[in-house]
């Protein structure tokens, strides 16, 4: 059974700094992708898609209202994928999903490349009070 367990949320002050952490299980690893999506409570189903990182090749992906802020790491031993993020701003605050996917996009916008939402965690509130 294929499943994804968010953690690390909580409720911050702005410039402050969270770690996400999303642990994978049932299936391996390095043939898929792991992004990291958020949503506002308030706009249903609008997600936006953070970050990224590929189990095939290595390759990550920011959107660019995070980069030189969120950085996205890995730990193969422990198949679970970590979003550090720094600098925190009100803006960020969401829910914050991981899901597993087929790719990481070079650029632009991160749409989720799997039909349904099978592949995706139960989210982790992130807060950020001004």
């Amino acid at each position: 059974e294929v499943q994804l367990v968010e953690s690390g949320g909580g409720l911050v002050q702005a410039g402050g700094s969270l770690r996400l952490s999303c642990a994978a299980s049932g299936f391996t690893f390095d043939d898929y992708a792991i992004g990291w999506f958020r949503q506002d409570p308030g706009k249903e189903r609008e997600r936006e898609g953070v970050s990224c990182f590929s189990g095939i090749d290595g390759r990550t992906y920011y959107v660019d209202s995070v980069k030189g802020r969120f950085t996205i790491s890995s730990d193969y031993a422990k198949n679970t994928v970590y979003l550090q993020m720094n600098s925190l701003k009100p803006e960020d605050t969401a829910i914050y999903y991981c899901a597993a996917d087929i790719g990481c996009p070079d650029s632009g916008n991160y749409s989720y490349g799997l039909p349904d939402d099978d592949y995706w965690g139960q989210g982790t509130e992130v807060i950020v009070s001004s």
